[in-house]
């Protein structure tokens, strides 16, 4: 994959102008994951025939539980101010509404259907069409998770066709699979190939707690088959077909799905708390490559390195050291940081986990209990409030991240739509530090403070990329 690009599958196509639960549902089944051995131990390759017939049957599983999503979300074009003003255009450059559209996948009979965050990300509408454009259906965000770019939507239906949920730890390498899509309101598309990695961490998840642990295929993907499944020859679900590696924005032999186990993890977090909860172990790994082999004399790059651990964090407790080799999670072995990023977003705050690492040539072995972003064991409630007359959401940022920056305080805006945010030029994925030289410690405080504002403002904060930087303007 030297010189090509890896990109997002989901397609926008702009218009400018005028048109320009305190018990789970029990239909919710697919929060049981299936704990049966992998299709490719039960297909008779002697011949063609056979592959044809599992294909036809993995198709006929799977086609009808695959939809389309259709959003719109309205966007500002930032122009030059004065062209605005004497073209007598919207001063701050307003168009109407920008179409894009990926593909989702149901769940359960009543509605849950699973997607690409960056497939809704922004939405102001969310349309879903049924395989053969039989019905119409207007969804809901249940809960998003930026860090593993998943999505959980809900529509109101009943005896909906819906995919069984299979175990992405089951699939082999070389094992025959299918990416079903519905790009572009198509109906379906269906393609074969084979698993030809596990474990792929690709670096295009923009977050500050990314988890990539990516399925690989040769199953030909293309744009609009975001969050589409891949399945196995028995049509059950193991992976969520999320991004392609290409330098012409077309299938180029590469496609990558999240693991059906993280997202059936995370649907159930979103599901129960409306927030994913997140085990944070306090320590900072990375793939043990050449140079680092031969610094360290290690003669087996088996394992993750250990470059950082947090003081007083739950690694530290436990007795790991930065230079100790991570060889085991919880019995599993471990063999690159996408992996050990995988097994620990299967677990929750509290969850004890057991490690075996390497340490001077010895094995040793210790256990850890996770903690949530905020250094407690406690479950994360959903803490991103949103604000109409700003335009905005602001979501406070961990104590983890709040350490790392060395700041008091911080709240991150997103879903930046028309409003005053908008309008002060200020970006998504900004942190807000204090407005007027002051801190605020409740979320609330800060929204209302930025809403009553009035005269000469200063905002100061953190860009995404870690800058540091002040937003100045007059508030009438």
């Amino acid at each position: 994959m030297n010189k090509l690009a890896v990109i997002f599958l989901g397609f926008a196509g702009g218009i400018a102008g005028a048109f320009l639960l305190n018990k789970l549902n029990p239909q919710l089944v697919f929060m049981e994951q299936a704990s049966v051995g992998s299709a490719i131990s039960q297909v008779n390759y002697k011949g063609v025939a056979n592959v044809s017939a599992d294909f036809v049957k993995a198709s006929q599983a799977s086609t009808q539980g695959v939809v389309f999503i259709k959003t719109l979300t309205n966007q500002r074009a930032y122009q030059d101010p004065f062209y605005d003003f004497w073209s007598g255009m919207d001063f701050f450059g307003r168009r109407g509404p920008v179409a894009s559209s990926g593909s989702g996948v149901i769940l359960s009979a009543d509605g849950y259907i699973v997607t690409n965050f960056h497939v809704v990300k922004d939405a102001d509408q969310i349309e879903v069409i049924t395989n053969n454009n039989k019905q119409s259906y207007q969804a809901k965000v249940i809960g998003t998770d930026p860090s593993s770019d998943l999505a959980l939507l809900k529509i109101d239906g009943k005896n909906l066709p819906h995919l069984t949920i299979g175990n992405s730890d089951n699939v082999q390498v070389g094992e025959w699979v299918l990416a079903v899509g519905n790009p572009f309101n198509l109906t379906s598309t269906v393609t074969a190939g084979i698993v030809s990695a596990k474990g792929r961490n690709i670096n295009i998840v923009n977050n500050q707690f990314p988890i990539e642990s990516f399925i690989q295929t040769d199953a030909a993907i293309n744009p609009g088959n975001s969050g589409g499944a891949l399945v196995d020859l028995e049509g059950r679900l193991i992976g969520i077909n999320t991004a392609i590696a290409s330098n012409t924005g077309s299938y180029n032999g590469y496609g990558f799905a999240i693991p059906v186990n993280i997202v059936a993890k995370i649907v159930k977090d979103l599901v129960e708390f409306k927030e994913v909860q997140r085990g944070f172990t306090g320590l900072d790994v990375k793939d043990i490559d050449a140079p680092t082999a031969s610094r360290l004399n290690i003669t087996n790059n088996h394992g993750v390195i250990v470059d950082h651990v947090l003081a007083d964090g739950p690694g530290d407790q436990a007795g790991i050291q930065s230079g100790d080799i991570i060889t085991k999670i919880n019995d599993k072995d471990i063999d690159s940081k996408a992996n050990f990023d995988e097994q620990i977003a299967y677990l929750r705050p509290a969850d004890k986990v057991k490690i075996e690492y390497v340490r001077n040539g010895k094995i040793g072995n210790t256990s850890l209990k996770l903690l949530n972003q905020e250094g407690t064991t406690a479950i994360m409630r959903k803490g991103t409030v949103g604000s109409t007359n700003l335009g905005a959401d602001f979501q406070p940022i961990s104590k983890l991240e709040r350490d790392k920056l060395t700041i008091k305080s911080g709240y991150r805006v997103s879903n930046i739509r028309r409003g005053k945010i908008a309008q002060m030029g200020i970006q998504e994925g900004f942190i807000i530090t204090s407005i007027n030289k002051k801190n605020y410690d409740d979320v609330n405080e800060l929204i209302a403070a930025l809403e009553s504002s009035r005269g000469q403002v200063m905002i100061e904060g953190i860009f995404p990329n870690g800058g540091r930087g002040v937003f100045s303007f007059y508030v009438y």
